[in-house]
């Protein structure tokens, strides 16, 4: 295993250079946050596929290969539809917008009253998706090192926390190139065509495993309905997706980048699911389904081979954890920190602030709590459903509301986010977590109550709506005002 080893402590401290490479690029909030907004199709495309594809798409797809064969892929696959649903119809109005957040874009279409209850939502999800891949550690670790769990988590966690926190999104970026890289390769590339030779190709799985097995929906229906709901939908709302956004150096990089990034996480899951089924023919009594993937990489890939793909889930994880954490952090300062401290208090005339120090300070005070909850929790799939939950069930319809119906308006929006949010929390305990009642409930009570407020009151000011359509189209009509006032000269 010694090579194995080698192979993973290069690529640990791969990362952290990084990070420090990435600290020397991010000297204002835009390049912290945002990487400037200047990332080409190439960089764009690869982080973007590197952020959604985390432990779940990789240990999890493998995992639900393993359970139901080709239909496995289903999870996601609907990941990768709403990558491509947002980056067709959404990005590139996202991306003129040229804000850093969800919430400052409820703002700017509700006009001004949107952001802090909104934000608590979006932080509550970032935050416990960055939980959750932290968590993830302690497997991957536990088949290299045997390694404790406490110390797994605070392991991983700590280098995702230092590097993030060092540059921000320029260190996330260049780390998720990399990361990206490695799956391909690791995932794609060696343990998907490994896997099938060793299972002894097509033909032999065919035989040894059950018809359903090779069914395109043996997952069942109301499973995928539901995959689309959580995910697909997910995808087109999340901070840390829209984070991303955020970065491309302009509407047809969006576009164009992500599209390219779907279809890459529709050909990643079929892999996954591909891989799980090989692995029910080698090993068809696994007690775990998530197990599938770090025993078939043990047990059958060669020396070297197996620590570059054990890198690859590394990578996943690493990926998608420093992409909530960062979101998770920039809410927590530009939508709620901000918010209250403003309530409270405004900075002395001339007084200057560093804004690069405070989000830095932020990622880190959000990284040792993401650690901590890591710690301490030990349902992951309980935490990431309730997340996802309060995302989809709080936040879709406002978000999609405002960028497609004129009519609703900032009393429709908040009301959805609360009743939504109130229904899927309820129904959980109703129902339980895991049952798929709270998201069709939630989500159908956040829909109506948004189109019955909103139609019961008044409409968005058309002043606002005015300066939203500016917005979308690249334009900023505040900046245009500020820079119109600076030029005329003063009277003597």
């Amino acid at each position: 295993m010694a090579v194995d080893y080698a192979v993973i402590v290069v690529y640990l401290a791969g990362m952290l250079a990084m990070g420090w490479w990435g600290m020397r690029r991010a000297r204002s909030k835009s390049e912290f946050l945002v990487a400037g907004r200047r990332l080409g199709p190439s960089m764009y495309s690869g982080t973007m596929a590197a952020i959604v594809l985390g432990g779940a798409s990789t240990i999890g797809g493998v995992g639900l290969g393993y359970k139901y064969g080709l239909s496995g892929a289903w999870m996601v696959f609907t990941i990768g539809l709403g990558l491509l649903a947002l980056s067709v119809f959404f990005s590139a109005r996202i991306a003129r917008l040229k804000v850093y957040t969800v919430s400052e874009m409820l703002d700017l279409r509700y006009g001004g009253r949107a952001g802090l209850i909104t934000g608590v939502v979006m932080w509550a999800y970032t935050l416990m998706l960055a939980v959750t891949s932290t968590i993830a550690y302690a497997t991957i670790f536990d088949v290299l090192f045997d390694m404790n769990r406490t110390v797994a988590i605070v392991l991983g966690g700590s280098i995702v926390v230092a590097y993030s926190t060092l540059g921000g999104m320029w260190s996330i970026t260049l780390t998720d190139m990399v990361q990206f890289v490695v799956k391909t390769i690791g995932v794609l590339l060696l343990l998907l065509p490994i896997a099938v030779v060793k299972a002894g190709g097509f033909a032999e799985m065919k035989a040894r495993l059950p018809t359903e097995y090779f069914a395109p929906f043996g997952i069942g229906g109301e499973t995928i309905f539901t995959y689309v709901l959580i995910y697909t939908f997910g995808m087109l709302i999340g901070q840390d997706i829209w984070q991303r956004v955020f970065t491309a150096r302009d509407d047809r990089v969006a576009r164009w980048g992500g599209t390219v990034a779907g279809t890459y996480c529709l050909a990643y899951a079929l892999a996954g699911a591909v891989i799980g089924t090989a692995a029910k023919v080698l090993y068809p009594n696994l007690a775990n389904a998530d197990d599938a993937f770090a025993t078939i990489v043990k047990d059958e890939l060669p020396l070297g081979v197996r620590g570059l793909v054990l890198a690859a889930a590394l990578a996943a994880v690493m990926s998608t954890s420093s992409g909530a954490l960062i979101a998770c952090a920039t809410v927590a300062n530009n939508d709620i920190w901000q918010r209250l401290r403003g309530a409270v208090t405004r900075p002395a005339e001339g007084e200057q602030h560093d804004e690069v120090k405070g989000n830095r300070m932020f990622i880190l005070v959000m990284g040792v709590a993401v650690i901590g909850i890591a710690i301490a929790l030990n349902n992951v799939v309980e935490a990431l459903t309730v997340a996802y939950n309060l995302l989809v069930g709080g936040l879709l319809v406002p978000i999609l509301g405002g960028l497609l119906w004129r009519r609703g308006t900032v009393h429709g929006a908040l009301s959805s986010v609360v009743v939504g949010g109130v229904a899927v929390i309820a129904l959980m305990g109703k129902f339980g977590i895991l049952a798929n009642e709270p998201i069709y409930y939630g989500l159908l009570a956040s829909l109506v109550t948004y189109v019955v407020v909103s139609l019961a009151t008044r409409p968005t000011d058309e002043a606002v709506l005015a300066d939203w359509r500016e917005r979308l189209a690249g334009r900023d009509p505040e900046a245009e005002r500020r820079t119109a006032r600076e030029s005329v000269p003063a009277t003597p």
